[in-house]
């Protein structure tokens, strides 16, 4: 049945489950007895609590990576056929992270005929003795095209992508890119497309690079996507700091030969090229004030530094790209512009003045944050639209206040607001709060299946939380002066297990475990992953990663710590649900119950699908007895269904074969069984 053409279609708001992630290995998630639906326990970490130094990425330098990059690159054809990619698949290695034990995380991305496979990204690990251990996709279905001779013309594309980029106040007339031929394979089924870059500039002044995808196919817009990425931050300075700086005869220029060279240059209100490398006969760097146009120049390179260094310290990363090479900063950027930015183009960050020229965007948070997009774009890459772009930000919001709190400065001291020294909003209050994201009147505190409709910058408050939570507990508390009172979904407490071990866990992820296209569920079992790496599955970090989700409605809780909980058995293999077609099914056997199942059974279920209103979703029991968890409803146009459903089942028998039974009721629409699992209380 294929229902009117004015149904929604995901332009602008594709598929938030686009990928997730299928892991083989550590923990009770990666086991392979969950694969098959059993219920398994990985071994903890050597002492429970304790980083597991095995784990621990080593501290490469650059010539080491750039020997692991090659040796990847001359094995990547071995490495594709060992994966079992299809004959017309080639990798190109992106990254490569090593850990103490010998393991290699490599990321590559894909192409196909030739052409880049956009959301083909992955991941792959091998143990010291290079047998592939597990592997991380962005897209799980077969990448396969059945023609690569697009159906309409370029010309079209081009088109459409201007008229999308009007939406983000650009005054180009032309594609700054021109489109390219790319396999699409974020959303769904592999199709070919079009990928259209526009330039110019948005509505607020920062520079446009509007990624726009069509289908070769039929002229439909698949996904757009901004490559640019914006924050507002802290304008306050930072007190009286030292700098780096280069000296080259009688003058000084704000070069920094400690961190990869960084340099800070004067833009003096244009907003294009380099501008002006900040030099000067003396090394004291502004006054304190904004009409010294060196105030801001020190600000922005204080901030770049303590980035360097948290990044180094914290994580032996060497640079935003982990190559040595320090990128460089903008400041004094347009005109009265109240913004801040990151621009993979030219590797740098640019700085505005704020309303007025007044307010130099150029302070601490500002510059982790930025920054902490290049380190983004530079491991999982995420998507900057729908929940992946709330993850994008979010991940620079939590790496921001880490580094805050590292560099440890008198002024500006460590805390869990973001913009809290500019008065953006005229009532002396932060942009962001971090313990209870929705107290700036637009971010979301939790998860539910919109969320990857919101602006990214406050669908990001569910990371956001989640970070609090699992650094400092729910409650109220007082942390360097701030008052904090940060509440959960299901009313449940959660304890912290410290900023330093929260940090750990979400950069191994960032790095190890999520791809393009991982949205929250993918992100709590990358997390998941990585807390069981680096602390053991049977520590309270692994059980406080998994409650402090369930905290903001992603997931469910540990069932440790004297929380609700009990026998979890999952299945998180992927099945694919033929469009419009037969049901299909994915099994869990359970064993070791007694009697028979609770009449509060929790089902957990996790599916991607452009347009949930199509699925009839069952369960049956061993003993046959079904039990309809979700009907099919026309209406219902939302992507994915990510919910727990509480089911009386205690007629049937708890040991034996459970079943997720799932049919598309439609046609139109496509989509897969990401995982499910059930807990028995």
């Amino acid at each position: 049945m294929r229902r009117s053409s004015s149904r929604r279609h995901t332009s602008h708001t594709p598929s938030r489950r686009a990928a997730a992630v299928a892991l083989v290995g550590v923990s009770a998630l990666l086991a392979a007895a969950v694969q098959s639906g059993a219920a398994s326990a990985a071994p903890a970490a050597p002492t429970a609590g304790k980083l597991n130094s095995a784990h621990a990425a080593v501290k490469l330098t650059p010539s080491q990576r750039t020997e692991l990059i090659r040796d990847a690159d001359a094995a990547k054809a071995a490495t594709a056929r060992d994966i079992s990619l299809g004959s017309q698949e080639k990798l190109v290695v992106r990254d490569v992270v090593k850990d103490a034990d010998g393991t290699l995380h490599t990321r590559y991305e894909r192409t196909y005929a030739g052409l880049p496979v956009l959301g083909g990204d992955l991941i792959v690990d091998t143990n010291k003795a290079g047998k592939t251990q597990r592997v991380i996709k962005a897209a799980k279905a077969t990448i396969k095209v059945d023609s690569l001779t697009p159906k309409i013309a370029a010309s079209k594309a081009e088109s459409q992508a201007l008229t999308a980029a009007k939406d983000a106040g650009s005054t180009r007339t032309d594609a700054d890119q021109a489109p390219r031929k790319v396999i699409w394979a974020a959303n769904g089924t592999p199709v070919l497309a079009y990928e259209t870059v526009v330039g110019g500039l948005q509505d607020d002044g920062t520079p446009n690079q509007l990624h726009v995808i069509t289908d070769a196919a039929t002229g439909k817009e698949l996904y757009r996507y901004q490559g640019v990425k914006t924050g507002i931050g802290n304008t306050r300075y930072s007190g009286q700091v030292s700098l780096t700086t280069t000296q080259s005869g009688s003058n000084y220029t704000l070069t920094d030969g400690a961190r990869g060279g960084h340099k800070t240059y004067n833009l003096n209100h244009g907003s294009s090229g380099t501008g002006t490398l900040f030099s000067q006969t003396n090394d004291t760097w502004g006054d304190g004030t904004n009409s010294n146009a060196a105030t801001a120049g020190a600000d922005a390179h204080y901030g770049a530094a303590e980035t360097w260094d948290f990044y180094k310290n914290v994580f032996g990363r060497n640079g935003i790209a982990d190559n040595g090479v320090g990128a460089y900063s903008r400041t004094h950027y347009g005109n009265s512009y109240v913004n801040a930015f990151w621009d993979d183009s030219c590797f740098c960050m640019t700085y505005g003045d704020g309303s007025g020229n007044n307010d130099p965007l150029t302070s601490l948070d500002v510059a982790g944050h930025e920054m902490s997009h290049g380190v983004t774009s530079a491991t999982a890459d995420l998507n900057y639209s729908g929940e992946s772009g709330g993850l994008n930000e979010g991940t620079s919001d939590i790496f921001a206040t880490g580094m805050e709190f590292y560099a440890n400065n008198p002024s500006d001291p460590g805390d869990y607001l973001i913009g809290e020294k500019i008065d953006i909003n005229g009532d002396g209050t932060p942009l962001r709060y971090m313990d209870k994201p929705s107290k700036d009147g637009a971010s979301l505190d939790y998860w539910s299946s919109s969320a990857g409709n919101k602006d990214v910058h406050y669908s990001s408050g569910i990371a956001n939380h989640f970070f609090y939570l699992l650094s400092e507990g729910s409650g109220v508390k007082v942390i360097n002066g701030v008052s904090y009172n940060s509440p959960t979904y299901d009313g449940l407490p959660v304890t912290g297990i410290g900023r330093d071990k929260a940090l750990q866990i979400w950069y191994r992820a960032l790095t190890t475990k999520w791809t393009s296209t991982t949205n929250y569920a993918a992100a709590r079992t990358g997390t998941l992953a990585a807390a069981g790496e680096l602390y053991g599955t049977s520590s309270n970090e692994y059980n406080a990663v998994a409650d402090a989700w369930a905290a903001v409605a992603v997931g469910a809780r540990s069932g440790g710590g004297g929380t609700p909980g009990g026998t979890v058995f999952e299945n998180s293999a992927n099945v694919s649900i033929p469009d419009g077609g037969s049901a299909v099914t994915s099994s869990i056997n359970v064993s070791g119950v007694t009697g028979n199942a609770p009449s509060n059974l929790q089902v957990s279920v996790d599916i991607v699908h452009t347009w949930r209103g199509d699925l009839r979703i069952d369960l049956v029991a061993p003993n046959g007895t079904t039990y309809r968890l979700k009907n099919n409803n026309i209406s219902d146009s939302a992507d994915d269904v990510h919910e727990t459903y509480t089911v009386n089942a205690s007629t049937a028998p708890a040991n034996g074969t459970w079943q997720l039974k799932v049919q598309d009721m439609y046609s139109g629409d496509t989509g897969y069984i990401d995982g499910w699992k059930v807990t028995f209380p």
